[in-house]
């Protein structure tokens, strides 16, 4: 029964482990997920906050998505404009060119991260 609880303690620990990981994957990469949800048209900062919790079930707070978006506007990769009472956000010329060159970039280091290296 020890042998048991070891196994389950140690998947338990695992499964926290991958969960951190999982987390902060998305909050480092999360300027590139905005960019490229703003390719399929504009979105608010709650829009976002729903995106990324019904995708990747994580909630992010209003701080971090606003902060993200105000420096993504600055740098000119997306603009914001008032909507009603909202402020919706599209993609640049400069924004777009960016996803895209930020796509094969980033496919090509983490193929070339995972790949398995073999033994001679």
């Amino acid at each position: 029964m020890t042998a048991l609880t070891i196994i389950l303690a140690g998947e338990k620990l695992e499964a926290k482990t991958l969960k951190k990981m999982h987390e902060r994957i998305i909050k480092n990469f999360m300027d590139i997920i905005i960019l490229a949800e703003l390719r399929n048209g504009p979105i608010s900062g709650y829009d976002v906050i729903s995106f990324i919790h019904n995708k990747f079930h994580l909630l992010v707070s209003l701080g971090t998505v606003y902060s993200l978006l105000y420096s993504l506007e600055r740098n000119g990769l997306i603009e914001g404009t008032w909507n009603e009472r909202k402020r919706v956000y599209k993609l640049t010329e400069k924004g777009k060119k960016t996803i895209l060159n930020a796509n094969d970039k980033i496919q090509n280091f983490i193929t070339a991260l995972l790949k398995v290296q073999s033994t001679p």
